[in-house]
C-alpha cells in the first residue's frame, strides 16, 4: 500500500480534530465518533482477517462508545470508561471466536489483531478528553502539528532505516516550534512530546510496510486512522503529566 493514500487520510483525520476543538465540544464528540466508526469498520479488512462485519461492529462500538462517554462524563476523570468499554469490546471480540466454532484458521491472529483494534479505537476517547480537560486547544496543536510532520516524512519513499530516525527527529523538532507559536508549554516539554508522536507515527509506518495491500478502500481508511486515533490518549494523558 502506498503510504501517501494512508497519510493524507491520516492528515484530513488531523485537520478534523483540530478544526473541532476551535469549533466546540459537540463538534470534536461527532468527529471522534465518526473517525472511530470509520476506523472499526475498515479495520478487520485492513489485517485480513475473518468475521470483518461482526468484528468491525464491535470495534466500532467501543470507540463510538468510548467517545460519547467522555463528552458526556460529568466527573473530572473523562476517560474513567474508557478502559470498561475496552474491557467489553475485547470480551465481544472472544465471543465471536467462539462463536465461530473450533478449528478456524488464524483464530489466533484474528483474536489479536481484532483485540489491536478495539484499543485503538478506544483510544479515540483522548481527543474529546483533551478538550474538556484544557478547553484550549494548544497541547491539540503541538501534537498535531508533530504527527503531521512525521507523515509528511513517513511519505517520502525512502528506506525505513532512514525514515523511521528521521520521523521522530524532526516531530521532535516541530514539538517546540509549535509550542513556541501557539502554547506556552515549555520547549523541552514540547519536544519530549514531539518524541513521543514521532515513535508512534514511525511505529504504524513500519506496520503498514510489513503488512499486504488491503483489498478493500476501507482497509486503507483504517490504516491512515490508526495512528491519528492511538494519539488521542497520549495528548490527554500527557496534559495531565506536564501541566498539572
Amino acid at each position: 500500500m502506498k503510504s501517501s493514500i494512508a497519510g493524507l487520510i491520516a492528515i484530513v483525520a488531523l485537520v478534523l480534530l483540530v478544526s473541532a476543538h476551535y469549533l466546540g465540544l459537540v463538534w470534536t464528540v461527532g468527529f471522534g465518533i465518526a473517525l472511530a466508526a470509520a476506523f472499526g469498520y475498515g479495520w478487520p479488512h485492513y489485517l485480513a482477517i475473518p468475521a470483518k462485519k461482526t468484528l468491525g461492529t464491535v470495534i466500532a462500538l467501543t470507540g463510538v462508545g468510548s467517545a460519547l462517554t467522555a463528552g458526556l462524563d460529568a466527573g473530572g476523570d473523562y476517560l474513567v470508561w474508557t478502559p470498561i468499554l475496552i474491557a467489553v469490546g475485547f470480551a465481544g471480540v472472544m465471543v465471536v471466536q467462539l462463536l465461530r466454532g473450533t478449528g478456524q484458521k488464524h483464530r489466533l491472529e484474528s483474536t489479536l489483531g481484532a483485540g489491536t483494534g478495539v484499543a485503538i479505537a478506544g483510544f479515540a476517547s483522548g481527543w474529546v478528553a483533551s478538550i474538556r480537560f484544557l478547553g484550549e486547544p494548544g497541547m491539540t496543536l503541538i501534537v498535531a502539528i508533530s504527527a503531521a510532520v512525521a507523515i509528511a516524512i513517513g511519505m517520502l519513499p525512502w528506506p525505513d532505516r532512514v525514515l523511521a530516525p528521521l520521523t521522530i527527529v524532526m516531530a521532535a523538532l516541530a514539538g517546540p516550534l509549535a509550542a513556541l507559536l501557539f502554547s506556552n508549554v515549555h520547549v523541552a516539554q514540547a519536544a519530549v512530546l514531539g518524541v513521543l508522536v514521532g515513535a508512534v507515527m514511525a511505529a504504524f509506518r513500519q506496520l503498514r510496510t510489513l503488512s499486504r495491500k488491503p483489498e478493500h478502500v476501507v482497509g486503507v481508511v483504517a490504516a491512515g486512522l490508526a495512528p491519528i486515533l492511538s494519539l488521542g490518549a497520549l495528548v490527554y494523558f500527557v496534559e495531565k503529566i506536564i501541566l498539572h
